[in-house]
């Protein structure tokens, strides 16, 4: 199997886009009214803590007592930010914004280990489906069947069922490159 990315990097890579945002609005002023409505929605869903810890980061603090209070996710979203700020450098990479070609294979691949009983794609499918069920819309019903892949269902239209074209698309690749999988 590949080697699944640990939880900290999957964090990273599900986040960059936000650590990105929060650190160009500590840099440039003009952009903190977005942030912080941003953020007052992030407090909606219920990220307090974070949405606290950003906000001291944003006023000034730098020190690591930001982190305290902190649940692991959010401590390396907060890290990074903190990191991000002393170097740009630092900042985790930003990936192509929906681009299905690299993600079917990376789901597909975490999807047939999880199968085959590997804790940690497990582990990682399952955090990576609660963030999906957070952003809605088709990725929360890509969220939504995630276990259902793991136990075996390859029926597309089932599986595709409320889902709008790209949606579709996506787990039409998954299946494919699970089919793929298999036979190897």
């Amino acid at each position: 199997m590949a080697q699944l990315p640990d939880a900290a990097e999957q964090i990273l890579r599900a986040h960059a886009p936000f650590i990105h945002g929060v650190v160009q609005a500590c840099r440039d002023p003009a952009l903190r009214p977005q942030l912080m409505a941003m953020l007052q929605a992030a407090e909606d869903q219920g990220w307090r803590r974070l949405v606290g810890a950003i906000r001291a980061i944003v006023e000034g603090r730098r020190d690591r007592s930001v982190l305290l209070g902190l649940d692991d996710e959010d401590r390396v979203i907060a890290e990074a930010i903190l990191a991000g700020l002393e170097d740009p450098a630092n900042l985790p990479p930003l990936a192509p914004a929906g681009d299905p070609t690299t993600a079917a294979p990376g789901l597909a691949a975490m999807i047939h280990a999880a199968a085959r009983g590997d804790v940690q794609a497990f582990t990682a499918l399952a955090n990576m489906a609660e963030q999906m069920l957070r952003v809605g819309g088709d990725m929360a019903r890509l969220g939504g069947i995630m276990r259902r892949l793991v136990d075996g269902e390859r029926d597309a239209d089932l599986l595709c069922r409320g889902m709008g074209p790209l949606g579709r698309s996506l787990v039409l690749d998954i299946l494919n490159e699970l089919a793929r999988l298999r036979t190897h």
